[in-house]
């Protein structure tokens, strides 16, 4: 805690000061452009990946960055994917997956879940990415899952009303990303139906 602490009393102390005028434009504004959908993993940090300033994300982060196929009721991320979309009008939404998932690799090698059962339940949402790398084997198979879940995600995030309206009135694109942690690369596996790296 003393980190945190610390980091809080640089942050008003020099980074406060010098974006003084974009936090004074921020408390009365909030206009993201893009809705950035990634894994809770303390390693992926989008306003890092992506040198964005305060104010240009609107960021869901969740275990294995699934997206529950939209079902009527109460849910959170269904809720925050609503308001980005009908509410801010986000123009770009980004499913962002990445190496060395916890859950990704909890599912390729069929890690036993029987002590975390609300883990096992969640990661469910990705039914279908187990079921399109089921012919993969060994280190390969991880990556895989990694990439087909991002795929599948934005497959689910498609059921969601408020996104299906955006794309159907072609005010939304959906992109998916691969982050590799350890070079920083970033992959596009949704450019022209195949995977590309995008440019430095």
């Amino acid at each position: 805690m003393q980190d945190l602490t610390e980091g809080v009393a640089r942050f008003q102390r020099d980074v406060h000061p010098a974006k003084a005028e974009l936090f004074a434009h921020l408390a009365a504004t909030h206009r993201p452009t893009t809705l950035f959908i990634s894994c809770s993993d303390a390693r992926v940090v989008p306003e890092l990946l992506t040198q964005s300033e305060p104010g240009d994300l609107f960021v869901i982060r969740t275990a294995g960055n699934l997206v529950p196929a939209y079902t009527p009721g109460s849910d959170g991320v269904a809720a925050s994917i609503e308001y980005a979309v009908a509410v801010l009008g986000v123009r770009d939404i980004v499913v962002c997956g990445h190496s060395a998932c916890g859950a990704m690799t909890a599912l390729a090698e069929n890690h036993d879940l029987s002590g975390a059962p609300a883990i096992a339940d969640w990661l469910r949402h990705a039914d279908a990415s187990r079921a399109r790398t089921a012919a993969e084997t060994g280190t390969e198979k991880v990556a895989a899952l990694v990439r087909e879940n991002v795929l599948a995600q934005l497959a689910n995030l498609a059921t969601h009303p408020s996104v299906a309206r955006a794309l159907a009135e072609n005010t939304v694109t959906l992109h998916g990303w691969v982050y590799d942690i350890p070079t920083g690369a970033v992959e596009d596996v949704t450019a022209a139906g195949r995977q590309a790296a995008l440019a430095a």
